[in-house]
Order: C-alpha cells, then sequence, then structure tokens
C-alpha cells in the first residue's frame, strides 16, 4: 500500500501546479508549460525527456523499465495546461490555491490537475522503490497543450516521439466523483469521447454603402441567421452502446431511466430532469446528441460598410458511429439546401468518437483497487462529450481509461458545473483517495500481466 506521505505531495504539488497559471487560451504563444514541467523536474528530481515544440509548450516523460521487458506497458498521461478564468464571481482567487473548507479552490483542480499531481506523486513512489516494480515499463507523460487540441503536446507526441511514449495501456481523464444508481455506489471511469467536428462557416455578400441597405446581400445578416437555426434547432439523437451501459449507474427513478435509452422519448426525459438539475439534463443531452454550438461570428470593416464577407465557428461534436456526412445531413436539413449551398464550411478540427471496451487487464485491475479502497468492484464505464488526450491512443486501438477516487463532498453534476466553470474545487480527502487508488491500479495491473 501507499504512504500517506504520497497523498500529502500530490496536495502540495497540486497547489504548486495551479499557481503555475499555465492557461491556455488557444494561442501558440500561451500555456507556457515548462514551468510547470520545470515543478515536475524538481519533485521527481529528474530531467526526463522533454518535448519543446515551441517555446515555453513543454512535455515531459518518464520510463521507469518494468521487470517484464515483454509484459504490457502502462503510460499515466495527465496535463499542466488549463482554461482562463476570471476571477469575477470566483469565492476564492482562481490561481492562488487557497485551501478553504476542506477544498483546494483553483483553476484546474478538476480538469485535470488533481489528477495530475495524483499521477506525478504515485510515479514518485515507484521510480524511489516505495512501491515494488511493475511488471511491465510504467510511463510518466505530463503534457502540454490538452485544452487547445493537443497540437503541442500529445498530438505532437504521438506522431512524431512515439518511441518515447510507446505503452500497451493508458490512464488520464476524465475523473470524477462516485454514482448513486440502481446498481449501487460506483466509480465513472471513463470509456470513450465525442470526436469534434469543428467547422468554420463563411458567409459571401456584396459591399455597399451603409446607408442604403435595401435589397443589398450582407453577409453579416446572412450568417447570423443561419447561425440561429443551426442553434435553435432540435439536435440529432443516437442512443449508443455507451450510453446504454451507463444509463443504469445514475442516480434516476426507474421511469426515467426506461426513457433515458429510448430515442423517442430521451428528449422528454431530458426536460424532466432539467427540472430539477440543468447541469446534469445539459450533460446527458451531450451524450445522446449528436450537438452544434455557434460559438463566434465575426465580419464588416466599419459601421457605414455593408460586409462582403463573415466567418464564424460551430463547435460541433459526433457521437460513437457518427461521421462528416451526419454532420452535412443535419446542416442541410436545418439550412434548406439553397442556404447550406451559399455558404463555405470548412472542417477545423475533426476526429470520429472513439473509446474502449470495459474489460481486459486495466479495467479488471481499476476494479480490484475499487474492491481495495471501497469494498465494492463497481465501475460506471462513462461516455464523455469532450475531448481528452485518451482519443489518441485509442486510435491506435491501445485501451485507454480516465479514473479517479472521490469523496462525496460533491456530486457528479456538481463536478460538471466546474469543468472551465467557476470556483472549481476538489476535496484535499479526494486528492488523498486518488492518489492511494492509482498506486492500488497500477499494483493491481502488475500483477495481473505477470507472466
Amino acid at each position: 500500500m501507499l504512504d500517506p506521505q504520497y497523498g500529502d505531495e500530490a496536495v502540495t504539488l497540486l497547489r504548486t501546479f495551479i499557481r503555475n497559471e499555465c492557461v491556455n487560451t488557444g494561442d501558440p504563444s500561451s500555456g507556457n508549460e515548462i514551468v510547470s514541467v520545470r515543478s515536475v523536474q524538481k519533485y521527481l528530481d529528474d530531467e526526463g525527456t522533454v518535448i519543446e515544440p515551441l517555446p515555453g509548450r513543454a512535455s515531459v516523460i518518464y520510463r521507469i523499465p518494468g521487470s517484464d521487458p515483454t509484459a504490457p506497458r502502462l503510460l499515466l498521461i495527465p496535463h499542466l495546461d488549463v482554461v482562463p478564468a476570471d476571477p469575477a464571481g470566483w469565492v476564492h482567487d482562481p490561481f492562488a490555491a487557497d485551501i478553504a473548507d476542506g477544498f483546494v479552490w483553483g483553476r484546474g483542480t478538476v480538469d485535470m490537475l488533481n489528477v495530475t499531481a495524483a499521477m506525478v506523486a504515485v510515479f514518485k513512489a515507484f521510480q524511489v522503490g516505495d512501491l515494488p516494480a511493475p511488471t511491465g515499463d510504467l510511463v510518466l507523460a505530463c503534457v502540454a497543450d490538452e485544452e487547445a487540441g493537443s497540437v503541442y503536446g500529445a498530438s505532437h507526441i504521438v506522431e512524431n516521439h512515439w518511441d518515447v511514449i510507446a505503452c500497451d495501456a493508458v490512464l488520464t481523464e476524465v475523473a470524477g466523483p462516485p454514482l448513486h444508481g440502481v446498481l449501487g455506489r460506483s466509480i465513472p471511469v471513463t470509456v470513450a469521447e465525442k470526436g469534434p467536428g469543428w467547422r468554420k462557416v463563411r458567409a459571401h455578400g456584396i459591399a455597399g454603402h451603409g446607408s442604403q441597405p435595401y435589397g443589398r446581400s450582407n453577409a453579416v445578416i446572412d450568417l447570423a441567421s443561419a447561425f440561429a437555426r443551426i442553434g435553435t434547432a432540435p439536435q440529432p439523437t443516437l442512443i449508443t452502446d455507451e450510453w446504454t451501459r451507463f444509463v443504469p449507474h445514475l442516480p434516476v427513478s426507474e421511469k426515467i431511466r426506461d426513457m433515458l435509452t429510448d430515442a423517442q422519448r430521451i428528449d422528454d426525459a431530458i426536460e424532466l430532469i432539467a427540472e430539477d438539475d440543468q447541469t446534469l439534463a445539459r450533460w446527458i443531452h451531450a451524450c445522446t446528441h449528436l450537438t452544434f454550438s455557434p460559438n463566434t461570428i465575426s465580419g464588416g470593416t466599419k459601421a457605414n460598410v455593408i460586409p462582403a464577407e463573415s466567418a464564424g465557428n460551430i463547435d460541433v461534436r459526433m457521437l460513437p458511429g457518427q461521421d462528416a456526412s451526419d454532420i452535412s445531413d443535419h446542416l442541410r436539413k436545418v439550412l434548406g439546401p439553397d442556404a447550406y449551398a451559399a455558404l463555405d464550411f470548412e472542417p477545423v478540427l475533426e476526429m470520429h468518437a472513439n473509446g474502449t471496451l470495459p474489460e481486459g487487464p486495466l479495467w479488471e485491475a481499476m476494479a480490484d483497487a475499487a474492491e481495495i479502497h471501497t469494498g465494492s468492484r463497481l465501475l460506471a464505464p462513462t461516455l464523455t462529450p469532450v475531448t481528452t488526450d485518451a482519443r489518441f491512443f485509442r486510435a491506435r486501438g491501445i485501451p485507454a481509461y480516465g479514473v479517479g477516487l472521490f469523496d462525496d463532498s460533491v456530486t457528479f453534476p456538481e463536478m460538471l458545473a466546474m469543468f472551465h466553470g467557476m470556483n472549481e474545487r476538489v476535496s484535499v480527502e479526494s486528492v488523498k483517495q486518488t492518489t492511494a487508488y492509482l498506486a492500488s491500479v497500477i499494483e493491481a495491473f502488475s500483477s495481473r500481466v505477470h507472466s
């Protein structure tokens, strides 16, 4: 079992990572993850292998050789960057890493610096010999740029430095609080994620004097009208196997559970859930629909010139089994063939949804560890509507999961509301429990793959 000191060290590391303010705005010059790379190097007393495709956009990778060179290699891949935070509305400064009411407060505490800190602390325990050597290689990759598509982080490393990160199984995000469904108390394990299908959209008009708009073709009006229709139209429903496996773990009535796996009634179920919990309803909608969210729009040059061009971006997320044809079919249906043909749709980020089946040595190892720490092997295979670095490994056929162990200080919906939101926080106890749990997962995995 892991010495409790590592849980304390994980809490300290979490606070350090928050204060490092590795804020990723999406601009290539942001992030500055090198600051947290230095913190990891100092804690592990090891330079590791640093990969820095742009100045400051750094990741650091370590590997502990296993006792059996033929055994499966396990990768821990947490990210170091966080999204921006406006202090207005926060109870505590989002980058002060205050401890209050039993929680560490700050940007990144749930996405995902809590797990990052736990993984680094657990890795040290194996590195210094406080835990027995793993059967297969144990790899730690603290990476950059997850919050903006991983172009300078996991994607770059997988495509250009596979030898450094090579693995056969992966642990990463998303981790969350326990669920209390009809099956009992279960630990959510992220097994699959939606695929991004982002589109840049352009409308074209004819420039003219703003004092004479009659009969003019105005690109801003055309695009705004299209975005209004796209953003408010009912979105296509799809009940996937991933969703069906998860529903029994939700804390809802039997009637609602039945509705949640029926494509004809799920929207009604979402409306009923929204009466008490908008956050949970929003998440369920995202996990069962091809979603379209027009989020930016720009156009024109000055107030008295009718714009000849306008451009904007739509965040599109595909479910398992969906592809680009589903996106274009929906847009054509919502806009009508003429309006659709008048716009230019350019793919910006596109990757199919992917997932890992809830089975195999790593899945069973997570259940083994759950039994040690909670007395139950019950895991909830969870689909997430957001993208994570797991997708790059699942695309190569490598099983990848996101997991942690939390106390009941916040509910699953409350945690969902904190992602990229205000007053993000994680209990000190949850950080310690996650650290101990991940150590047990790695030990159990080593036992299961021992030849």
